[in-house]
C-alpha cells in the first residue's frame, strides 16, 4: 500500500467523472433524435449498450491512477529470481 498521496487519483477521479457527464451528453443529444422512432426494445439495447461500453477503458484508466503506468506492472518470474 502506498504511504504517500499521488496527485493521479484526485486528478483521475474528477477526469473521470468530466468524461462520463460529456459521454452521457453526447449520447443524449445526438442519438434522441435518431433513436425516437426505434422500437423500445431495439432503444433498451442500444442504451444498455452505449451504458457499459464506456468501462471497456476503465480497467487501464484505474492502473494509471494507481501505479503511473497505463498496463499492469509484470509479475517477476519465479524461475529467474531463485525462489522456485
Amino acid at each position: 500500500m502506498r504511504e504517500t498521496p499521488t496527485w493521479r487519483i484526485p486528478v483521475g477521479i474528477i477526469s473521470l467523472f468530466i468524461g462520463l457527464m460529456i459521454y452521457g451528453v453526447l449520447i443524449a443529444v445526438y442519438l434522441a433524435d435518431i433513436l425516437r422512432y426505434w422500437p423500445g426494445w431495439a432503444q433498451t439495447i442500444i442504451y444498455v449498450f452505449l451504458g457499459l461500453v464506456w468501462l471497456l477503458p476503465l480497467k487501464r484508466f484505474l492502473i494509471w491512477m494507481e501505479t503511473g503506468h497505463w498496463s499492469a506492472p509484470q509479475e517477476p518470474d519465479p524461475e529467474k529470481r531463485g525462489d522456485a
